[in-house]
């Protein structure tokens, strides 16, 4: 049900979130070349004549020559909105949008949201029908029952691209395949449960028609709306519902829950009561999908039933329902087929795919992310929603049963080279980094926040706490931080932790373990007394060093240089290690690491060997298979140099040790990153472009990872401070809450050790 976390913010935070940086959730980016009078000639007019005329021919080649194919337009007019009824369409705006940014995370589908101010069933249908040539695929939401269904059922018969209303299917794919695997593990057939539906709106009768289809018994289906069970011959129910109507004695939840092996729930919070559970058949399966709040909660059905299985739409307990795990899988594989239609076989494939999925063996990063031991079993019975498997599995087993009914426009010939296709559509770095949050959720850190007072800081303290990332220390004076915490609109400012070196009982053995470090290095006591009570760097580190947390992030009130030298006087670098610093630029389908972009001005032979080897490994963290190449203005000694002898000697040290990743050097960028140019040297080690680019020194590596931040527009990670005895971070003056989230995310989980 859920699509999102259950984590706690403030109203302020989220009206924050989407006004900063831009308004919204989501621009339109060019995708091919804008640059000159000859790229906008080819764009528009006159060259833009010559794919009109193709299409004009042959409307099929508008999926050559255009964006349709990969395009999804997410429609709503706002009258059910999250649980929040009708607030009109352009209330919806902020959830569409959100949608749209869902497809595109998760999928690669690019998605426009719409919003149409009628109610009106037949204007809607007219409206959107019209939309057709637009558009691959179309996907509604948030519309009330039943118009939903009517609005539905017309555009599938009109249009001859995929529609799929997702608040009805998307639900009902995931709960059925947790249905099948909650079966698989209790022993049962769908053709033998004896199912309990409450709710009768969207969600509930799209669940009821999709089990149905897969081979639960219509006289099996007992389906309750508020007024009872919908049974034959009750009078003031409409077609939908009548559908699903059944000869039975019972009238009430309570009375239909006796003897039944699964509840599907769909309706309000609290409408099953531990006595309704006490009445089902051994082993029951309960599946309270109401949103935001369950009709019984997991451990309240556990404490009468401890045999049962329990699923809900929540994050926070085990086998969520989440409509994530379907829709942008369903779509990818529909609009890579060209698909007139989401039809049943596809939605059965897909619920048959995810349960499939989820028995398999859990990849390690999915169970770390999940915390202890999960693999399939009464706990595991659905997909994490970050398993980066679903993009393959499921778009794959959707396509193809687009081509086995007769819908598909396009055939796949060759399924194992689709499911790689896939598989690189997606940024890796994406979704190990939603690993990264989880793991971290599941083993939550003590931060420290060494810059409490300032505002960007205490933004991402109060969301790496809101997140469940653990629980943030605040380094400030009291009464700046408590100030500014209520200025940010948190309830509760006393609630947090605030360390004051004024008032702070770890002073005196932070200028004693200070001291003892630096009475040799020119400093007198009195001198480290005024550090440690004026220089927040200096006692945040010794709050790490003393053990009040777990780990550290600064930077945001001075320059990296300045941080790194006040953080030295405190912690040392591991034993053997050498500190630099990692800028992990990520692009739209790559990802490139950086290194060393911060401390080493010119290093050695052996420290660039050194950064390789821990760069590579910080590479393979973040999901990615590292191929290091040693930069130089050279590429092979072409043209030659003085500065050349520190890369070859590095490069030789390596052969020296086989590291286990692909490495060469010397080479030029172009040499490195562009497999045309690169194929001109056939001695060359790599497979193909580099991804981890170790730089011949600090002026070169730290202007060309602001080059490409500014001038590329690259999404951008760090610096990532690496190689020090304590997880400490230092993110630049220029960040921005969210960057300095991430940074203290991957401290708390130890990426950069």
């Amino acid at each position: 049900m859920s699509e999102e976390s259950r984590v706690q913010f403030t109203e302020r935070e989220a009206l924050f979130y989407h006004k900063t940086i831009r308004p919204g959730k989501i621009e339109i980016i060019a995708s091919k070349p804008m640059a000159t009078q000859r790229d906008l000639s080819l764009a528009y007019s006159p060259g833009v004549a010559v794919p009109v005329q193709a299409i004009a021919d042959d409307p099929a080649t508008a999926y050559d020559y255009t964006a349709k194919g990969n395009l999804v337009a997410v429609i709503s007019n706002g009258t059910a909105i999250l649980g929040m009824g009708n607030l009109g369409a352009l209330a919806s705006k902020p959830v569409m949008e959100g949608k749209a940014v869902l497809f595109k995370r998760f999928a690669d589908v690019d998605s426009i949201d719409i919003e149409l101010a009628s109610e009106d069933t037949d204007a809607l249908i007219e409206a959107i029908a019209m939309m057709e040539p637009s558009f691959g695929g179309i996907n509604l939401e948030d519309i009330k029952a039943p118009e939903c269904f009517i609005i539905e059922q017309a555009l599938r018969e009109r249009m001859k691209i995929p529609v799929m209303h997702d608040d009805q299917h998307g639900t009902a794919i995931i709960a059925a395949a947790g249905l099948v695997n909650a079966c698989f593990i209790t022993g049962r057939e769908f053709k033998d449960v004896k199912v309990v539906v409450n709710g009768a709106g969207a969600s509930a009768l799209a669940c009821t028609a999709l089990i149905k289809s897969m081979g639960v018994r219509h006289e099996n289906v007992t389906v309750c709306d508020t007024k009872g069970v919908i049974y034959v011959g009750r009078a003031g129910i409409d077609q939908f519902k009548s559908a699903h109507a059944v000869d039975t004695d019972a009238r009430t939840l309570a009375e239909a829950m006796v003897g039944a092996d699964i509840f599907l729930g769909l309706s309000a919070k609290g409408a099953v009561t531990q006595d309704m559970v006490k009445s089902m058949a051994d082993h029951p399966i309960i599946f309270a999908m109401a949103n935001p709040d369950p009709e019984i909660t997991p451990p309240d059905a556990l404490a009468v039933r401890p045999d049962a299985i329990v699923a809900t739409g929540r994050s926070d307990y085990p086998n969520q329902v989440n409509n994530v795990l379907g829709f942008p899988f369903i779509f990818r594989g529909a609009l890579d087929v060209r698909a007139t239609a989401i039809n049943e076989e596809m939605k059965i494939a897909a619920a048959n795919a995810i349960a499939e999925l989820a028995r398999e063996q859990v990849p390690e990063e999915v169970a770390a992310a999940y915390g202890k031991n999960h693999q399939f079993g009464r706990d595991y019975i659905i997909p994490a929603p970050f398993d980066p498997r679903l993009m393959e599995v499921v778009s794959s087993a959707v396509a193809k049963a687009a081509m086995d009914s007769g819908v598909a426009q396009k055939n796949i010939d060759d399924f194992d080279a689709y499911r790689h296709a896939l598989k690189s559509r997606l940024n890796p770095t994406t979704s190990v980094l939603t690993q990264v949050y989880e793991t971290v959720k599941a083993n939550p850190k003590r931060m420290i926040f060494a810059e409490a007072e300032h505002e960007v800081v205490l933004r991402a303290a109060i969301q790496y706490r809101d997140f469940g990332y653990g629980e943030p220390v605040l380094v400030g004076r009291t009464q700046a931080v408590l100030d500014k915490l209520a200025e940010l609109g948190v309830s509760d400012p006393d609630s947090y932790e605030i360390h004051n070196s004024v008032n702070s009982p770890h002073v005196q053995p932070m200028v004693a373990m200070v001291y003892e470090r630096l009475q040799r290095r020119g400093y007198l006591e009195r001198d480290v007394v005024r550090m440690v009570n004026q220089d927040r760097n200096v006692f945040a580190s010794g709050l790490l060093r003393l053990g009040v947390g777990d780990a550290m992030i600064t930077g945001m009130t001075r320059p990296f240089a300045q941080s790194m030298r006040e953080i030295r006087r405190v912690l040392d670098p591991k034993p053997g290690a050498l500190p630099f610093g990692i800028h992990t630029m990520v692009g739209k389908n790559y990802t490139v690491f950086l290194a060393d972009t911060t401390i080493n001005e010119r290093p050695s032979a052996e420290e660039l060997a050194h950064i390789a080897i821990e760069t590579a490994a910080v590479a393979r963290r973040l999901g990615h298979e590292p191929r290091v190449a040693f930069l130089s203005y050279s590429t092979f000694g072409n043209p030659p140099g003085r500065w050349l002898d520190n890369i070859r000697d590095a490069v030789e040290l390596l052969d020296a040790q086989d590291p286990g990743f692909e490495y060469e050097g010397d080479m030029a960028p172009d040499a490195a990153l562009n497999l045309n140019i690169m194929k001109n040297y056939p001695f060359c080690r790599l497979s193909a472009p580099a991804n981890v680019l170790i730089m011949p020194g600090l002026q070169s590596a730290n202007i060309s990872a602001k080059l490409l931040r500014e001038l590329a527009g690259n999404a951008t990670i760090g610096p990532m401070l690496v190689g020090m005895e304590k997880p400490v971070q230092i993110a630049p003056m220029t960040a921005i809450a969210p960057d300095v989230l991430t940074l203290a995310v991957l401290a708390a989980a130890g990426i950069a050790d």
